[in-house]
């Protein structure tokens, strides 16, 4: 288990199949004025109101504040898991070591009591093991939803102007995205947005 691809793969999840959100422009009907296409934008693009915009997700790892304290602490909390379940394993193979050496001078009641002492602290290990892993899981798993909120609730405030009836997602060598104009390119507006949305947060 490593945390980073654990991290990496739950916000893919949560960039939701290459799309964060779907804002289609209301069909303006019987209107004559003329709409001003959106900041680098084409104006055919914008008339037929269908404007599509990319993030680029790897950058947004790299700078987006949140992400990097809550995949941090995530990193924290799996290697001290780690740590302690390697310390226990540990433990157990010295006292099967233990056994190992004195098994010549014991007593068949004895061998097979130690047998199965040995045997019941290793499930009990496996057990706690999965326990711990399982609780990780849960941890990660809202750190995801939580990710997943705070995007949604951004670019819904980001695009209420209704400029992009799509934001997609892109990630090098993950996205199917097979061609990207970087002026549609909205990640640092974004990563601003987020970052700020977090200071302002922490602050209260």
């Amino acid at each position: 288990m490593r945390t980073k691809q654990i991290v990496k793969s739950g916000l893919l999840a949560a960039f939701a199949a290459g799309t964060f959100m779907a804002c289609q422009q209301p069909a303006k009907q019987g209107n004559t004025e003329s709409t001003t296409p959106a900041a680098g934008t084409s104006a055919s693009a914008a008339s037929n109101g269908l404007v599509i915009a990319y993030v680029d997700i790897d950058t947004v790892e790299a700078h987006y504040n949140y992400f990097k304290q809550k995949k941090t602490e995530l990193e924290t909390n799996q290697q001290a898991i780690e740590n302690e379940l390697q310390a226990n394993v540990r433990a157990l193979q010295n006292e099967a070591a233990d056994f190992q050496r004195k098994a010549n001078t014991m007593t068949q009641s004895e061998g097979e009591a130690a047998q199965r002492t040995l045997y019941q602290k290793q499930q009990q290990l496996e057990g706690k093991a999965q326990n711990m892993r399982a609780k990780y899981a849960e941890q990660e798993n809202k750190f995801n939803e939580e990710l997943q909120k705070r995007l949604n609730d951004f670019l819904e405030k980001f695009n209420s102007d209704k400029r992009y009836a799509y934001i997609m997602s892109y990630r090098t060598g993950a996205s199917n995205i097979l061609y990207k104009d970087k002026k549609y390119d909205i990640t640092p507006e974004v990563i601003k947005g987020l970052n700020e949305a977090n200071a302002t947060e922490e602050k209260k």
